[in-house]
């Protein structure tokens, strides 16, 4: 083949001189060729002559590079063959075995690792010897990369001979290494690797190393061959290398006859086309050929007409199954269509459809017209079942792209993607229709408790989150009323709830279907079908209005269907039947509202995140803005009614201030109704304050006092019970200075009505000075306004009660005292005209004063604080009488006037603690109605009685000095 490619090559450049040359020289002819014969000096001498010339290196590309560098060498007189090159050596390093001879201007190499950094490349020829250079090359010694390391640029695939697999992993054509370049079996020793490394330093098994040792690569795989196979191994070493070194003449040596024999019959045929001519003329060689060549074509068909006949049908169904076979797509599509639909892989589908369509659409064929026309029935067929799944609900926002993109590929016609959009508004709104229908109807049960298998109810979790939120908020003291469990969530907040769960858990979709439908990302993630794409933005540019509406109609939805169940009264009558009828159920409570309050807000918060015009979450904030002032005066309503009842918790017992758990548990009461409202009244972002309302501010502040008031009512109530309506279970503990003191009030002693009036007049006393000052600011910290006149009005009203109180706790223990001091002055006739000498301080006086010590004990036993005003009220009375009784006697005699003087001293300096300027008054015109005393002796006498009064009486007049005993709380 290669002689005939010689032949071809110099007749079709008609280079017959090239063809004799290379024939004569291989006939050993003389050295010049005839052709040259004339030309002195022979051209071929002159090429030998240059031939001889040392090789020059002239060039290098690349200049630089690491090691196994892929190079290209240039310059002149690089030698005349494969085996004219015998040493290649750059930096040092001698390339020869990954030389490739390519021209006596190129050779082609691998660079090995040198020592040197950089130098020169030298080339050594038979024919020129050792050559120069113009040029060097520097090598670079970057750090080995290993087949699994990582690396930021391109490493050239370098296969070297490895040990440890004992295989070639493709040679490179310019590195001739053999897996097993000894040709014989490889027999792996047992000598440790390290072992090696230790009697061999520096050196290596690997005979494409710089270092390599042959005695190391002889012990490590051939430790066990014999000497005759390493003979043997020799010898094959030996030839692989005569080899190479014979290059690619020895492919041509044995083809040499016959190249010879067809250059002389190409020559021949030349000559006589050349002689004869080449016009088309009767009898010429060219005709004649012409001619044998028909009769022998006539010849053939006779011959050969039954079997090219049979040839030509053979051909005909050949041809038709190679039809079957290329359109094999199209004949098989109907049938693949309908197993791809059933297994779900509509991509396919389509995409077969769109390449179907491209080849076969416009077709005239019509075999080919009849399968496209299946198939286009089975498109039909696969948009009807595409566009039924999209109007399908439910369905996930990826299933809804994913029908109207497969629509949109297949040419569906209308607008898949607003039919959906659609479809899914209607869905939503029923169901929050449904949501609100199935709760009127009863057919939903209550998240309430559930009855395990021992027979116990527990809360539900629904049920214990409202209960344990409702505490975290610092929700009243009073238990939510349920219908049937204490721990059932009443069945406006499960309805809710579970509209707000139907909204957040649609409407996102919905909006998020219509973003993608603005933006065309319905039909495309990258922008490559630009057409549908902006067909689908015009077409919601068109559309926004409807959107819109659509958005409105869902918000309103959810707000009238919240309204209906809370505030039947903020609706028109006409809605109150699609809307409302929850008359039936259970009246809410503050907390239950706060939670109501949450969930709508969670549910605006959740819509404004979907970036959802704010005036279309208008009415959102509107429903907020009338649930949370409804939660404000339901809270205000239930705590008046939680007050009033706290009457039923009073208890009587008296601390060391003299006040009961009363007043605590009605702050306590209010402050928790506060931190209730500290959610509603929270002012969320697009909020308003409800308190800055006119009119909520106005009925919240009445509200509050009408709090105060109950609870003030509350204490007059407790005032005024009779001892049989007291409940006895309730207990008077009595704090005492001592235990010697007061000993007939004991434990288990209900309270009497004046006990209970000084128990109550110390509450109010507590109230005006700590309880509306503390409530107070609360009000102010939680935001509440009118706070002024909150505690202006609650201090007059229980000023009011106290005064009233007070009064009638005087009237009952002053008026019998002051009663008592006239039949007592005038018992046994006595007579201040006619009377004896004096003796001392006769009994009615001490009897006023030991009731006045039974005041003073009961006041002090409930409250020392209340002690000066109340005995400055009953001395202040007794005075009074003591006065109006001296100023009504017609005349004294001296030991009547003696006598009469002794007792009012007598009095008054007892009581002098408690006197106030109405009892010093009535002192001073008492005694200035008893004539004076002008004897000495009588002053003694007088003196001399009061010491001994004081003297018998001091135990019982202790009792009105100012005590420093504080007493102490059991």
């Amino acid at each position: 083949m290669l002689l005939c490619y010689f032949i071809l090559k110099a007749v079709a450049k008609k280079g017959y001189p090239e063809v004799v040359r290379r024939y004569r020289k291989r006939s050993l002819r003389s050295s010049c060729c005839k052709l040259c014969r004339s030309t002195p000096p022979c051209l071929l001498q002159a090429a030998m002559s240059r031939a001889r010339q040392p090789p020059l290196v002239t060039g290098i590309s690349p200049k630089e590079g690491a090691a196994w560098t892929k190079v290209t060498i240039r310059g002149e007189n690089l030698g005349t063959g494969p085996a004219d090159l015998i040493g290649l050596s750059i930096c040092g390093h001698n390339c020869l075995l990954t030389a490739e001879w390519m021209s006596a201007s190129k050779i082609v190499c691998r660079v090995g690792p040198a020592k040197d950094d950089k130098g020169e490349i030298i080339v050594t020829t038979k024919s020129g010897g050792l050559g120069t250079s113009t040029v060097s090359f520097k090598l670079l010694r970057p750090d080995r990369i290993g087949i699994l390391d990582q690396s930021a640029v391109w490493v050239d695939e370098m296969n070297y001979y490895d040990m440890r697999t004992d295989r070639n992993k493709g040679i490179s054509p310019l590195s001739l290494r053999p897996s097993n370049p000894l040709g014989i079996d490889i027999d792996k020793g047992k000598i440790p690797q390290k072992d090696l490394e230790l009697t061999f330093p520096g050196m290596s098994g690997d005979f494409t190393s710089e270092n390599f040792s042959a005695t190391w690569y002889l012990i490590d795989n051939h430790a066990g061959s014999s000497f005759e196979q390493l003979k043997m191994a020799a010898s094959i070493l030996k030839k692989q290398a005569t080899k190479k070194n014979e290059g690619s003449l020895a492919y041509v040596k044995g083809g040499l006859s016959t190249f010879f024999e067809a250059q002389d019959a190409l020559a021949a045929i030349h000559q006589r086309l050349e002689s004869d001519g080449t016009e088309r003329v009767e009898g010429s060689m060219t005709q004649r050929l012409e001619n044998i060549l028909n009769r022998a074509s006539d010849t053939a068909d006779t011959l050969f007409q039954e079997v090219l006949g049979r040839k030509d049908k053979a051909d005909s169904t050949r041809n038709a199954l190679n039809v079957l076979q290329r359109f094999k797509f199209l004949f098989n599509l109907p049938l693949n269509i309908e197993r791809n639909i059933q297994k779900g892989d509509y991509d396919v589908v389509i995409n077969d459809y769109e390449k179907a369509k491209s080849l076969f659409g416009n077709t005239e064929v019509p075999v080919f017209k009849k399968v496209y026309a299946e198939v286009e029935t089975r498109i039909r067929a696969l948009r009807s079942l595409l566009l039924e799944k999209l109007l399908q609900t439910p369905s996930t926002l990826h299933d809804q792209k994913r029908y109207i993109r497969y629509l949109s590929d297949l040419h569906a016609s209308g607008d898949p993607a607003w039919q959906c959009i659609y479809a899914q508004h209607k869905w939503i709104l029923q169901l929050m229709q449904n949501c609100r229908d199935e709760f009127i109807s009863g057919q939903r049960v209550g998240a309430a408790g559930v009855l395990d298998s021992e027979g116990d109810t527990r809360p539900s979790a629904l049920g214990r989150l409202s209960h344990t939120a409702s505490l975290k908020r610092g929700g009243s003291l009073r238990t939510p009323r349920p219908s049937t469990s204490r721990f059932e969530t009443p069945q406006q907040v499960q309805f809710v709830e579970k509209l707000s769960d139907v909204v957040i858990g649609q409407l996102p979709n919905f909006w998020k279907l219509w973003i993608s439908y603005v933006n065309g990302s319905l039909f495309s993630e990258t922008g490559e079908k630009s057409g549908q794409v902006e067909k689908s933005k015009k077409n919601a540019r068109q559309r926004q209005n409807d959107f819109k509406k659509m958005i409105e109609e869902v918000t309103n939805r959810l707000v009238r269907l919240v309204r209906g169940a809370l505030l039947p009264a903020t609706l028109p009558q006409g809605e109150l039947n699609l809307y409302g009828g929850w008359e039936n159920k259970a009246e809410l409570t503050g907390a239950w509202l706060t939670q109501i309050i949450h969930i709508v807000r969670g549910c605006h918060e959740a819509l404004s995140a979907l970036e959802i015009p704010n005036d279309l979450l208008q009415v959102i904030q509107d429903l907020l803005l009338d649930l949370r002032v409804n939660c404000l005066i339901v809270t205000l309503l239930h705590t008046t009614e939680d007050v009033k009842r706290l009457a039923e918790k009073e208890d009587w017992v008296v601390d060391n201030e003299g006040i009961t758990s009363l007043p605590s548990q009605f702050e306590q009461c209010m402050v928790q109704m506060l931190q209730s409202l500290k959610e509603p009244l929270e002012i969320k972002p697009g909020e308003i304050n409800v308190l800055q309302l006119d009119q909520v501010q106005d009925q919240a502040s009445e509200l509050s006092v009408n709090i105060m008031k109950a609870f003030i009512n509350c204490l007059d109530q407790l005032s005024t019970k009779t001892d049989g309506e007291i409940n006895t279970s309730h207990n008077v503990s009595v704090d005492l200075s001592s235990p010697d003191r007061f000993t007939s009030i004991q434990e288990g002693f209900s309270p009497t009505s004046e006990q209970r009036l000084l128990i109550i007049l110390s509450n109010c006393q507590y109230l005006e000075r700590r309880t509306f000052l503390n409530l107070a600011d609360h009000f102010e910290k939680h935001g509440l306004t009118g706070t002024e006149k909150i505690t202006r009005v609650s201090v007059d009203a229980v000023r009011e009660l106290d005064r009233k109180l007070f009064d009638a706790y005087i009237e009952r223990r002053a008026d019998p005292i002051a009663g008592s001091l006239e039949p007592g002055i005038y018992a046994g006739y006595f007579d201040w005209r006619d009377c004896q000498t004096p003796t001392g301080v006769r009994n009615y006086l001490k009897e006023a004063l030991v009731n006045i010590i039974t005041v003073h004990a009961e006041v002090f036993t409930v409250s020392k604080d209340l002690v000066p005003r109340v005995l400055s009220k009953i001395v202040e009375s007794v005075a009074d009488e003591m006065c109006r009784l001296m100023q009504c006697v017609s005349s004294f005699s001296k030991n009547g006037a003696l006598q009469a003087r002794l007792e009012l001293c007598a009095l008054r300096d007892a009581i002098a603690t408690y006197l106030n300027a109405e009892s010093n008054e009535s002192f001073k015109l008492a005694l200035d109605a008893l004539p004076q005393l002008h004897n000495g002796a009588d002053k003694k006498l007088l003196e001399e009685q009061l010491n001994k009064f004081k003297s018998s009486m001091q135990l019982q007049l202790n009792c009105f000095q100012p005590s420093s005993v504080q007493p102490v709380k059991r």
